[in-house]
């Protein structure tokens, strides 16, 4: 039967690794399956959640997702992986084939304006002069923590005509019970590969802006109306879940 309204779904957990493991549990019981008209992999099935909040309590405890000994299945991600993801989120670099990267739109944002020059239109970027991470800091540091003003935006305006726009959209800050907390806005999302990627780099940008800011490290609350798996990973889902049982069409 068609579903009427959404199906919110909130999945409480411990680390990363077990994020991870119910997460995609849940989205095999509980996703929408539909076909991409437009992004990535136009014309693909994908399986989505209609709306997912995944609260991790510890997610320093284990950073990577755990595939047990004997499962002939990839892992998604390792810690040389996270490690490399660090720098892209802590620094601006970025190729001339890339709009942005998250790392750029966090700590050298600029904003990309039309010119025209001599009956030729080119592009210029406008530094915007500001470091997010370590603004955030600051802010904590001589300020105080009672404050709703510590958020991170890596969204533009502009981003709505990027063929590819970022997913992460929001990483927004909280200092409470002497913990520096993340609450992330994901537009899109997918669980195989990103989700444990993701995580892992801001778990780590997160442990360093705690240190910084002298308070403990805390929570990650993740929402995202586009948390997906592509028809190409259900099997691979199914067989670390156990769920072999269940059809996808």
């Amino acid at each position: 039967m068609e579903r009427k309204f959404l199906e919110p779904v909130f999945i409480d957990t411990f680390d990363l690794d077990d994020a991870w493991f119910q997460t995609l549990s849940q989205i095999l019981e509980k996703g929408h399956i539909y076909t991409i008209n437009r992004g990535s992999y136009e014309g693909q099935k994908r399986l989505e959640f209609d709306f997912v909040t995944v609260r991790v309590r510890k997610p320093s405890h284990q950073i990577i997702p755990i595939i047990p000994e004997g499962m002939s299945i990839p892992a998604p991600t390792d810690m040389d992986y996270i490690q490399g993801y660090l720098s892209y989120l802590m620094t601006g670099s970025k190729t001339e084939t890339e709009d942005y990267t998250y790392g750029e739109r966090l700590v050298d944002p600029k904003v990309k304006i039309k010119q025209n020059v001599e009956g030729k239109e080119m592009f210029k970027d406008i530094p915007l002069n500001v470091n997010q991470i370590e603004e955030v800091i600051r802010m904590y540091k001589e300020k105080g923590y009672g404050t709703n003003q510590a958020t991170m935006e890596i969204g533009m305006p502009s981003d709505i005509k990027l063929a590819d726009p970022p997913c992460l959209r929001i990483i927004d800050t909280r200092i409470r019970y002497g913990k520096l907390h993340f609450v992330l806005y994901f537009r899109s999302w997918d669980l195989w590969g990103g989700f444990p990627s993701n995580l892992g780099g801001l778990q780590l940008v997160k442990q360093y802006m705690a240190e910084e800011i002298g308070v403990d490290d805390g929570e990650i609350i993740a929402v995202s109306k586009g948390l997906h798996l592509y028809d190409y990973s259900w099997d691979l889902a199914k067989m670390r879940t156990n769920k072999q049982n269940l059809k996808l069409a």
